[in-house]
């Protein structure tokens, strides 16, 4: 991260605006492409996405809430979402 003077690269109108919330203050802007939604880095939102789809694909093949809580090591209450979300 560096250091940028907003005087040299902001309008004059945008700077003053910024002055009335923080006056000589550090402010820190985050990169606009940085924000990745949670898991896609990781893999993981793509595994439990997978995972869902498989509960719900056996629910509607007649297994019950108990035994798909059993098998996942879920939450009764998390394999209702799962299958009514």
């Amino acid at each position: 991260m560096k250091y940028v003077n907003a005087a040299e690269i902001l309008p004059e109108r945008l700077l003053r605006e910024l002055q009335t919330y923080i006056d000589g203050d550090v402010l820190y802007v985050p990169k606009y492409s940085s924000k990745k939604k949670w898991g896609t880095v990781s893999g993981s939102r793509s595994f439990y996405g997978e995972r869902n789809r498989e509960i719900q694909r056996l629910y509607r093949e007649g297994c019950s809430m108990e035994a798909l809580s059993e098998k996942y090591g879920l939450a009764h209450s998390t394999i209702r979402k799962i299958i009514y979300g």
